[in-house]
């Protein structure tokens, strides 16, 4: 069984008097993570799925958001089903 998970990090920029209703929809996105947050309005999130679409797909969700201004992938990583990064 060939089976890859994809790890990938966010940094998620939002008008700041719209970060708490941002954090809110970001926790509604299946296997997100929300990590820091600045009152800035910057969120740092992390994202698992098995599909490298499914990363792409999740980012340009999030750049739809309303109040949100950015989402840029930081980081990408793929681990082999021995838990080995590729």
């Amino acid at each position: 069984m060939n089976t890859a998970l994809h790890i990938a990090s966010l940094l998620v920029h939002c008008r700041p008097e719209l970060l708490e209703a941002v954090k809110r929809n970001l926790a509604l996105l299946p296997a997100l993570e929300l990590h820091q947050e600045s009152p800035a309005g910057k969120v740092v999130v992390v994202l698992e799925a098995e599909h490298e679409s499914r990363i792409l797909d999740t980012i340009n969700h999030i750049q739809q958001m309303p109040g949100v201004l950015n989402a840029a992938l930081i980081y990408h990583e793929l681990l082999t089903h021995e838990g080995e990064p590729e």
